[in-house]
């Protein structure tokens, strides 16, 4: 059967993201050449920039993608638990394992924040991973299991401090180590038992 107009223009946007992610992944930004994703994917570059305007806005829509689906995988790891301070530990560590997954390395954490800029990366970091961490926070204040305070600079702390540590294990530290460390980190936000 054949597709519409409307499949086969999300078809090939969907090509065209799928393509645009393993070059960025793979080569990083400054490497990828619009024309060359849209001849990988057998259309033509003008069928690129009418579905993305530019490079950059291919790059962004693919920043999104992945944002979103990293934080699908925090939210999901936290949710195969029912204690609250296991669901913040498994968020946590779901989102520093992301760390060496390419697709996470090169383009959210190397590429985003230069590319997009400072404020529209943690913009887009906050929609997604970050919101989950300043959910759970806020669960855990209201629950007594850490000292009822602001959540929002303690998010900010949190997500800044798992940011620098998923960058270091992409680029080789030890990602025991940094469980850790980050395990003791958060303990010392429990209110005594």
């Amino acid at each position: 059967m054949a597709l519409n107009r409307a499949e086969q223009r999300a078809a090939t946007r969907q090509a065209l993201l799928a393509e645009g992610r393993r070059r960025f992944a793979a080569d990083g930004y400054h490497h990828v050449v619009l024309a060359e994703v849209a001849e990988a994917v057998g259309v033509t570059k003008g069928a690129a920039y009418h579905h993305f305007d530019s490079k950059a806005g291919l790059f962004r829509a693919v920043v999104c993608e992945v944002q979103r689906e990293l934080g699908e995988r925090v939210a999901s790891e936290a949710d195969r638990h029912e204690d609250l301070w296991e669901q913040l530990r498994a968020g946590c560590r779901a989102f520093l394992a992301a760390g060496t997954d390419p697709a996470v390395r090169q383009i959210l954490l190397v590429d985003a924040p230069t590319v997009l800029g400072w404020d529209e990366w943690r913009a887009l970091d906050e929609e997604s991973s970050a919101r989950h961490l300043a959910e759970a926070l806020t669960s855990l204040a209201a629950a007594g299991i850490i000292a009822e305070q602001p959540v929002e600079p303690l998010a900010r702390l949190l997500s800044g401090a798992m940011n620098e540590a998923a960058l270091w294990i992409a680029r080789g530290g030890d990602a025991q180590s940094v469980e850790q460390a980050l395990d003791r980190l958060l303990a010392g936000l429990r209110t005594a038992p």
